[in-house]
């Protein structure tokens, strides 16, 4: 038998529970529920506004520098009240943000041109540090022949292309068009935890290229396709120039050695 009473109780404080998480997500056009005295209410309502902020501030440091407060606090006031997170775990909020900006956000005239990028680029730092991956090193030689040997990439990273510059957007540079070669770099996760990013020019882009086919190819054969690629009339520069920055991405632990 159906217990109407406790049926009724439950579908009231589920209204409540509704009209409360409403009046949390965009108190302006949500009324708080009957009868709680709004300085309670308040407290709840900054309290979530506040950490959500807090958060998403601190994961897209850069984006908030070059904000203004004003136009901070209206984006931020947005995505809590339009955003339908798809996961309740608060690490995975910084990727609802970038969802939110890319799908729902819309062109805002105070908005930067390259914002979505800079946003993703700030992601992508906060996606590699919550990798669970861990590196192994069983099978690499550390000090292997770059050349002659097949070089072993960090796969706790991952090449990227903008638009714009979005490794020097700060508070003193926020470009107004984009240049006319696109950005290409390359973020990764580091032994020691650290996250590190390389810019990367035409041979090392290829370079990256190569190495995420995973082709088995020793770094002579990568760098003499390159130099093919290239149409270079001395692909021993080639050559030359790439084992140089093999061993900068190596001694950047982007590179961890060749396989044995």
């Amino acid at each position: 038998m159906t217990n109407l009473s406790n049926n009724s109780k439950t579908e009231n404080f589920k209204d409540v529970q509704n009209v409360f998480t409403q009046h949390m997500r965009d108190p302006e056009n949500n009324p708080a529920p009957e009868g709680v005295e709004d300085r309670r209410i308040g407290i709840y309502r900054d309290l979530v506004f506040n950490n959500i902020q807090s958060f998403i501030g601190n994961s897209f440091p850069v984006l908030r520098k070059i904000t203004a407060d004003e136009n901070w606090h209206q984006m931020l006031r947005d995505y809590v009240s339009r955003h339908k997170s798809h996961t309740p775990l608060f690490p995975k909020m910084p990727q609802e943000f970038l969802q939110y900006l890319e799908h729902e956000r819309g062109e805002q005239p105070e908005d930067y041109p390259f914002i979505l990028e800079l946003a993703h680029y700030e992601w992508i730092e906060i996606a590699l540090s919550l990798d669970t991956r861990e590196i192994d090193v069983s099978n690499v030689d550390l000090k292997g022949d770059l050349l002659n040997g097949i070089p072993v990439l960090n796969p706790i990273s991952i090449a990227l292309a903008y638009r714009w510059p979005v490794h020097e957007i700060s508070p003193t540079f926020l470009p107004e068009s984009p240049p006319n070669e696109q950005t290409y770099i390359i973020v990764y996760r580091k032994q020691n935890d650290e996250i590190g990013f390389i810019v990367l020019n035409p041979v090392s882009a290829k370079l990256i290229e190569y190495l995420q086919a995973d082709e088995k190819l020793t770094g002579r054969e990568i760098l003499t396709n390159i130099a093919e690629e290239l149409n270079h009339p001395n692909p021993d520069v080639v050559i030359k120039g790439g084992l140089e920055i093999m061993q900068d991405f190596l001694g950047k632990d982007l590179l961890l050695g060749t396989n044995k």
